[in-house]
């Protein structure tokens, strides 16, 4: 008698390589949603990650997880030791089919008006921390919540393997672009040290040397003639010359 349930050994183990991390599941999170895709965008201090589902219509958003900025590089760790584990198992994850009809790449806001997104999915789910585990077909997901007094997994994904590479991807090039925009933003900030304007100079000090008298005008002579000066007494006039 044949089963079309995958073995225990196909099923990803989302403890599988950190069994000392425990975290708990709650129950409208434990079935968990299969993504067919993913779109990763970077905010001022978190990166906000939609798992889609593109099978039949209409597309949707599926799961929208909150990772801050410092979390992230941990999770591209883990995804990316998972993915060298999973190809020393089962060799190289087949690659996605690809879209022969999309002559261009569309934009985000296309992209959107394309996609429903549920309210109870809108505002996303916060997850500090990620439990990451494979089969032979798929990676399991747990993203957690880990604050006091014990953790608990926000948001259950699961990803065919040959999504995975190119979701790995997709999570670099959004550390990239931040990192990037931190450089360019301090580079910025920092002003070169330069000479003062040209055209500017020193002011100097009007009060004359200590050793040095004040400058003197010098009076002028009362013989002396102003030029161009004019007699007081009127002229008369010239007789023509004939």
């Amino acid at each position: 008698m044949s089963s079309d349930s995958p073995s225990p050994a196909d099923r990803p183990d989302p403890n599988e390589g950190n069994p000392a991390l425990r975290a708990r599941v709650p129950d409208h999170v434990a079935d968990g949603c299969f993504s067919t895709g993913a779109i990763v965008m970077t905010g001022p201090s978190e990166y906000v990650v939609d798992f889609l589902q593109t099978i039949g219509r209409p597309h949707r958003v599926a799961r929208r997880v909150i990772v801050p900025h410092p979390v992230m590089p941990q999770f591209i760790d883990a995804l990316n030791t998972n993915l060298d584990l999973y190809k020393s198992r089962f060799g190289e994850p087949p690659p996605p089919p690809q879209n022969q009809n999309q002559d261009r790449r569309p934009t985000p806001q296309e992209i959107y008006d394309d996609l429903k997104l549920p309210d109870e999915v809108l505002s996303g789910v916060y997850a500090n921390g990620v439990m990451i585990g494979h089969g032979a077909s798929e990676f399991g997901l747990d993203f957690l919540t880990s604050f006091f007094p014990q953790s608990a997994v926000s948001a259950r994904v699961f990803v065919s393997a040959g999504q995975v590479p190119r979701l790995l991807e997709s999570l670099k090039s959004a550390v990239r672009q931040l990192e990037q925009r931190q450089r360019s933003t301090a580079t910025a900030s920092v002003e070169p040290a330069g000479d003062p304007p040209a055209g500017i100079e020193p002011a100097s000090d009007p009060t004359p040397p200590k050793n040095e008298p004040p400058p003197t005008e010098t009076p002028p002579s009362k013989d002396a003639e102003p030029p161009n000066a004019q007699d007081d007494e009127p002229r008369e006039p010239e007789e023509p010359t004939q």
